[in-house]
C-alpha cells in the first residue's frame, strides 16, 4: 500500500480534518437574519459589540492586534464580549474561565469577557454588532442570532496564506458575504473591494509608545536586525536568508541578529538568536540595532512601525501593500523582491549615517502619529459603518 494512503502512519490514528465551525450551515443556508435596530442605533454613545476570534497561542500578533483595539474601544466608552471558536481543538476542556485567564495572561487585561462560542451566544440581548476576525470565524459569525450588524475586521489577505485547496477558496468566499470589512491598510481595503465587490473601510495599525520608543542606550554601527519568523510563509525568511549571505560576504565584519522565531535557523552565516523576545527584550533590540530587515509580502506587519517608534532605520519589499502604506518615498526604505537588491539597500544604510538618520528622523514621525487610540477611533468608525448599511 502507499505510504499516502496509509491511515494515521505508525499510530494508526486517524488523521483529523479541520473545518470551520458553521461552514456546511452557512453553505447550505446562507446567513440567518439579522436583529432590527441597527441604523437607528448607528449613532449611539455605547454600542455592544461582540468580537469572534480563532483559537490563540502566545505570542500571536493577530490577537495582540485585537485586544489592542478592543481596550481603545472600551476607552472610548462600548461594551465589548470576546467569543472563541477553536476548530483545531487547541484549548481542549478548557472552561471559559480558563480561556479568560489565558487570554488576558497573553494579550493584556481587558474588561471584556472571554468565552467559548455556543450557537446560543448573543441569545441574551441582541448586539450591536457581532464581529468576524478571521476566515474562519465567518461561518459562525454568519449563522449566529441576535446581532443588529455583522463586521469583518480584515488583517491580511489571508488567501495568501494558502497554495491552491479548498482553504484558499472559503477565504476568498468570506469577503463575499456582505459583511462590511474594517481592513488594517488602505491596501487591502482597495482588495476587498476591487476583487471582491465589498464594502470597506481602514485603520491603520498602532504603536504601543509605552514599550516602543526610543532608549538611552547605545545603538551599534555594524547589527543588522531580521525579523526571521519562518513560521510565517509571507514573511519571506527564505529571501531573506539569501539577501543576509550576500551581506554578508561583501561585509563579514557586520553582526547579524535573527528574531521573532523560537528554534535557531540553520543559515550559511554566523547569526546571534535572539528568539522570541517580549516587549521589553524587542524595544532593547530595536534601540540597539542599525538597520532593521523585515519582509512584508502581504500586508504590512506591526514590527517595522514598531522598529521606526524605537529609531530603527528599516528595510521591507517594495510590495503593493507597503507601497500603498507607506509610500515610495517614505520613511522605509523599500527594495525589490530580489536578494541582491534588499543587500544593496542594507548596504547603503550601513554606509551612508545622513541617510540613517534621515529615516531616522521620518520613522519617528510617522510612527508618532499611530497609536491604538486613533487606531481604535477608526475601526469605531468601521462599526458604525457596518451598521447604517446593514
Amino acid at each position: 500500500m502507499s505510504p499516502l494512503l496509509r491511515r494515521g502512519g505508525a499510530t494508526n490514528e486517524p488523521l483529523a480534518v479541520r473545518l470551520a465551525p458553521g461552514m456546511l450551515a452557512a453553505l447550505r443556508d446562507g446567513a440567518v437574519p439579522l436583529a432590527p435596530g441597527a441604523t437607528d442605533r448607528a449613532d449611539a454613545d455605547t454600542l455592544e459589540v461582540a468580537v469572534v476570534v480563532p483559537q490563540f497561542r502566545r505570542g500571536s500578533g493577530g490577537h495582540k492586534t485585537i485586544a489592542d483595539l478592543v481596550r481603545g474601544l472600551e476607552a472610548l466608552g462600548h461594551r465589548l464580549s470576546l467569543w472563541v471558536v477553536d476548530e483545531e481543538g487547541r484549548h481542549g476542556g478548557a472552561s471559559d474561565a480558563d480561556l479568560r485567564a489565558q487570554f488576558h495572561e497573553f494579550f493584556g487585561a481587558m474588561r471584556a469577557d472571554v468565552a467559548r462560542l455556543h450557537p446560543a451566544a448573543l441569545s441574551d440581548r441582541p448586539v450591536d454588532v457581532v464581529v468576524a476576525t478571521g476566515w474562519q470565524t465567518v461561518p459562525a459569525v454568519l449563522r449566529l442570532r441576535g446581532a443588529r450588524s455583522r463586521a469583518y475586521l480584515v488583517q491580511d489577505h489571508e488567501p495568501e496564506f494558502y497554495a491552491t485547496s479548498v482553504e484558499r477558496e472559503w477565504a476568498a468566499w468570506t469577503y463575499r458575504q456582505g459583511l462590511h470589512a474594517i481592513c488594517a491598510s488602505p491596501w487591502l481595503a482597495s482588495i476587498v473591494r476591487e476583487e471582491y465587490g465589498g464594502s470597506a473601510s481602514s485603520f491603520d495599525l498602532g504603536v504601543d509608545h509605552d514599550a516602543y520608543r526610543t532608549q538611552a542606550v547605545h545603538r551599534r554601527e555594524d547589527l543588522v536586525l531580521f525579523y526571521a519568523r519562518a513560521v510565517t510563509p509571507r514573511r519571506a525568511v527564505p529571501l531573506g536568508v539569501l539577501a543576509l549571505e550576500e551581506l554578508h560576504r561583501r561585509r563579514p565584519s557586520v553582526e547579524i541578529a535573527h528574531f521573532g522565531e523560537a528554534r535557531p535557523l540553520d543559515v550559511p552565516y554566523p547569526a546571534r538568536e535572539l528568539g522570541v523576545l517580549d516587549p521589553e527584550g524587542l524595544a532593547h533590540a530595536y534601540n540597539s540595532a542599525t538597520v532593521g530587515l523585515v519582509l512584508s509580502l502581504t500586508n504590512p506587519s506591526l514590527v517595522p512601525t514598531e522598529m521606526l517608534a524605537c529609531g530603527l532605520p528599516v528595510v521591507d519589499l517594495a510590495t503593493p501593500s507597503m507601497r500603498a502604506t507607506f509610500g515610495d518615498g517614505g520613511p522605509i526604505a523599500l527594495a525589490p523582491v530580489d536578494p541582491v537588491a534588499i543587500a544593496d539597500a542594507i548596504e547603503t544604510l550601513l554606509d551612508d549615517l545622513l541617510a540613517r538618520a534621515e529615516r531616522t528622523r521620518d520613522g519617528l514621525a510617522l510612527a508618532a502619529e499611530r497609536s491604538w487610540a486613533a487606531a481604535s477611533r477608526q475601526v469605531e468608525t468601521g462599526l458604525r459603518d457596518a451598521m447604517r448599511g446593514s
